[in-house]
């Protein structure tokens, strides 16, 4: 019996084990068996990878074939271990040296001709191997620029399987191979949006500045076509750049799911804006044979926009109470669970009713009481309660016209102003698990950090109901951003009053 192995990983969400890809020849009439735990997917490569290596005019064992993944009790998922399965049988019939196959991490899926396909988690794969201490890495050549992110390894990319003979031979890859015909991966451009272009609206700038100097939540109440989107859509055009950690996590996070990083890491908080149609698995994370990312994980570091949130389903928005608190998402399966970071900043926006214009002056709503309140319900109270800033957005009067022509401040201003105060807080918060305002547990906050002088304000609106517990805490951190934008060292009585108003604006105007 000749036997032989190859290298790949099994990724559990961003967490990776390397697996060990054995194939023994021989010992029994010819067939192929494929034992280690495998899902749907991975027990079809058997006949996937055989009619590859023949494809390429390349021999397979002649006898038994025993592929076995181990550590066989880890659950594996995925067609990224095709080529490691062709690698270990082709090294065990001596058509490549069986040291070079063992030294090697295999990651791509085969064609029926030999040719390599693109597979998602390449970055995440790739960086669990360099942390147990593997330097050679074969992937496919769609695929290198991703692979070349990762410091330290030795990335040969492929595009046939005649490729990976010659390159275990210790020869250049022979090249020229066409392309398989491949969905497009990559996830497109926004088109630069700037603060610039907003006219009016004067107090919802603010309340934007202030969400994104201290990563606070936020809703947005109106009529439609006040500009609630206009302004959550600018919002990443002033929060500051990922650092590298950030970077690499985010961008782990969008090559699971099966995005093109031939570009380079993303260095920018992403902006991810999914369909009030849109299914739970699509935005909490999941899937029934391959737990992927959700749009919460994809929105990481970034901002996650619900435009018409009570359109939403009940199930997806309840599910966020986790996430908000947290900053993970933990997605559970019979066989496996799996867990996501979710630390995104999280913007709804809603309008007062079915048809748009309750409480609107000079329009007509047409829905009756009963609609309104059963609109404005589905927006759960525990869910509302986890949103710092509730804003009001009121329509434009004649001063829009009047201020038109005027020249708004841009992006970049803004911007520099929100970076002064996050380097603030990066100051007062260094020792601690948090960066931000809107991150720093309710605990530590009231007991480590100087209180306002004169609590009266808070001690009566919790009295009066209009603020929970944890309204208390979501004040004050509102109140250290407001103090942090303004250059002050602790809260003032009129940082308390402005966040209070934050806070509780939007729900006192729609009341």
């Amino acid at each position: 019996m000749s036997t032989a192995s190859a290298w790949s990983v099994a990724l559990n969400g961003l967490d990776g084990a390397m697996v060990e890809v054995e194939v023994a020849e021989g010992g029994g009439l010819p067939r192929t068996v494929l034992v280690g735990l495998p899902d749907a997917a991975l027990s079809q490569a058997k006949e996937r990878v055989r009619a590859a290596v023949t494809g390429a005019e390349l021999p397979w064992p002649s006898g038994l074939v025993t592929i076995n993944l181990s550590p066989a009790n880890l659950p594996k998922t995925g067609t990224h271990y095709d080529l490691a399965i062709a690698t270990a049988a082709l090294a065990a019939i001596d058509k490549v040296p069986r040291d070079a196959a063992r030294n090697h991490v295999c990651l791509g899926e085969l064609g029926l001709d030999g040719r390599l396909r693109r597979v998602p988690g390449i970055l995440p794969a790739l960086l669990t191997a360099a942390r147990s201490g593997f330097d050679k890495v074969i992937v496919p050549a769609s695929q290198e620029a991703e692979a070349a992110l990762v410091p330290g390894l030795t990335v040969w990319a492929i595009g046939h399987l005649k490729d990976l003979v010659a390159v275990l031979n210790g020869e250049p890859p022979l090249g020229g191979w066409e392309a398989p015909a491949e969905e497009d991966a990559s996830p497109g451009q926004r088109p630069t949006l700037d603060f610039r272009d907003v006219r009016g609206h004067l107090d919802g700038r603010w309340a934007m500045e202030v969400a994104a100097a201290g990563r606070h939540h936020v809703f947005l109440h109106g009529a439609p076509g006040v500009g609630k989107t206009m302004l959550a859509a600018r919002l990443t055009s002033i929060l500051p750049s990922l650092d590298g950690e950030e970077a690499v996590e985010v961008s782990a996070l969008h090559s699971l799911a099966g995005m093109d990083l031939s570009q380079g890491l993303l260095t920018e908080p992403p902006y991810v804006d999914p369909h009030h149609s849109s299914s739970p698995a699509s935005i909490i994370g999941g899937g029934v044979r391959l737990v992927r990312p959700g749009s919460i994980s994809l929105a990481h570091r970034g901002v996650l926009f619900l435009d018409e949130a009570p359109e939403f389903g009940a199930r997806i928005l309840d599910a966020l109470r986790t996430p908000l608190e947290s900053g993970w998402v933990t997605i559970g399966r019979a066989a496996i669970q799996v867990r996501y970071p979710a630390r995104f900043q999280l913007v709804l926006a809603a309008n007062p009713c079915p048809c748009g214009f309750h409480g609107v002056a000079g329009r007509e709503c047409r829905c009756s009481s009963t609609a309104v309140r059963r609109y404005q319900e589905r927006l759960s109270g525990p869910v509302m309660d986890r949103i710092d800033i509730r804003h009001h957005m009121l329509p434009q009067s004649r001063s829009f016209l009047e201020s038109a022509l005027e020249q708004s401040e841009s992006s970049v201003e803004i911007a520099a102003r929100v970076l002064q105060a996050r380097d603030r807080q990066a100051q007062r918060l260094r020792n601690t698990p948090w960066r931000t305002n809107g991150e720093v547990a309710g605990p530590w906050l009231r007991s480590q950090l100087p209180l306002p002088k004169d609590l009266t304000p808070l001690e009566r609106a919790l009295n009066r109901g209009l603020l929970s517990a944890r309204g208390v805490d979501k004040v004050l951190r509102l109140a250290w951003t407001i103090a942090d934008l303004a250059e002050e060292d602790q809260i003032s009585a009129a940082s308390l009053r402005v966040a209070m108003q934050l806070r509780q604006g939007a729900f006192q105007e729609a009341a």
